[in-house]
């Protein structure tokens, strides 16, 4: 099992080559500069493990929610790929991929990343059988004080938008928090191993078919 995946929807940009249960990444927190970092990045990973792109199983890719411009860079990246080398696609949300990074530690966790506007891309996710985060309710982008908060149970929270609106995120989310970890971002490698279980299933898609994920109706750049 060969995915490369790739990341551009936050500050973070990152890339990530898995081969079986092994995983190499490289990821740097560089605003605004996820063009010029990406594919040197992706370059890098396969020469590192010795593959060509058309040597990969699958390509996944972070679809959003994000900055306009970072999900762009990331389908647009994915797309030249696949289409030069005839490669099957696996979207994955980018708040799914920030949730994964907690699932080894935690059932539950909320993910608020600012969306600006005052806004935040919300989504609540819960650990299964694989020690994958799969997605509670419909991923959103609301104001804080309007997230869809469940009754009870024991939640870790993740993303910057604890930090912007951390005293109106607590306010509003009513179960337990366990913890809180607002310099999260969303990464490759965690892209890849939620890409595992797709690609095993036959669950890829035709990259004409890859779209990104805006959550807004008016989508504009405020990154």
């Amino acid at each position: 099992m060969k995915i490369l995946a790739i990341d551009t929807a936050t500050e973070c940009c990152s890339a990530a080559l898995r081969i079986d249960a092994e995983c190499l990444s490289k990821s740097e927190i560089a605003p605004r500069q996820h063009t010029r970092l990406i594919l040197p990045m992706v370059d890098e990973l396969l020469a590192e493990a010795g593959l060509t792109v058309g040597q990969l199983d699958a390509i996944a890719f972070g679809q959003g929610p994000g900055a306009f411009t970072g999900v762009r860079i990331a389908v647009g990246i994915m797309q030249g790929l696949a289409f030069a080398h005839d490669l099957p696609v696996i979207p994955i949300s980018s708040l799914a991929a920030l949730a994964q990074q907690f699932a080894v530690n935690y059932q539950a966790v909320a993910v608020a990343v600012d969306a600006r506007m005052q806004e935040v891309y919300w989504g609540l996710y819960q650990r299964d059988s694989q020690f994958h985060m799969q997605l509670c309710e419909q991923e959103r982008v609301c104001q804080p004080g309007q997230i869809n908060s469940p009754n009870r149970g024991e939640w870790y929270a993740a993303g910057t938008g604890w930090d912007t609106f951390k005293e109106e995120l607590t306010l509003a989310f009513r179960p337990k928090l366990l913890g809180i970890r607002t310099d999260a971002f969303p990464l490759a490698a965690d892209i890849a191993e939620l890409a595992t279980a797709p690609l095993a299933a036959g669950k890829t898609i035709d990259v004409m078919h890859a779209a990104p994920v805006y959550l807004r109706d008016n989508v504009v750049n405020h990154r």
